[in-house]
C-alpha cells in the first residue's frame, strides 16, 4: 500500500498542496480554489471513483474557521483518500463536486445546512435534516444548544 500512496503523492504534487498518510489514508491539503481540480485528477487519473462523504470541522477563533473535508475510495487500488481545505467564516465557499460525483449533491446539502458551507455549483442547497426557516447552523461550536427555533405552523393536507 505504501507504494500506491507514494505514486499518488508524486502525481498530485504541487507547490500549494501538502500530502501525508494518516491512519492508512492519503491526506491532501489544498487551497479552496484548487479543490475541484485536485479531485478531478484523483477521479480521472487515480481511480477514486467512489465519493464517500463531505463534512466540516469548526475551529472558532482561527482566521480560516472551517476545514472542509471530503473522503474518497478507489476501487482500482483499494485505498481511501481525504481532501481538506480551509475557508473563512465571512466567505465559507468551496466548489461543488456534483459534476464529478452525483451523490455529492445530497451530502453537500447536509454540510451546508449543519455548518453554513456554500458549495458553488450545487443548484439545490435546501435543508435535508432541518425545516425551512431554521435559524443558524447547529454543528457550529458557537451555536447555543438551548436555542429555541421559531415555530412553524403545521399545515394539514387537504
Amino acid at each position: 500500500m505504501a507504494d500506491v500512496f507514494e505514486s499518488m503523492q508524486k502525481r498530485l504534487a504541487a507547490p500549494d498542496r501538502e500530502m501525508s498518510i494518516a491512519h492508512g489514508t492519503l491526506v491532501v491539503r489544498t487551497p479552496s480554489s484548487d479543490v475541484l481540480a485536485t479531485v478531478q485528477r484523483m477521479h480521472n487519473e487515480l481511480g477514486f471513483d467512489i465519493f464517500l462523504d463531505v463534512t466540516a470541522v469548526d475551529w472558532p477563533g482561527q482566521a480560516q474557521r472551517f476545514e472542509v473535508v471530503w473522503h474518497f475510495y478507489s476501487t482500482q487500488s483499494h485505498v481511501r483518500a481525504r481532501v481538506k481545505t480551509r475557508v473563512t467564516e465571512s466567505d465559507p465557499v468551496v466548489d461543488s463536486l456534483t459534476a464529478l460525483y452525483g451523490s455529492a449533491a445530497f451530502m453537500e446539502r447536509e454540510c451546508h445546512e449543519m455548518y453554513g458551507i456554500v458549495f458553488r455549483g450545487n443548484a439545490d442547497l435546501r435543508p435535508v435534516l432541518l425545516y425551512e426557516g431554521f435559524v443558524g447552523h447547529p454543528l457550529r461550536k458557537d451555536y447555543p444548544k438551548d436555542r429555541e427555533q421559531p415555530l412553524i405552523p403545521y399545515l394539514a393536507a387537504k
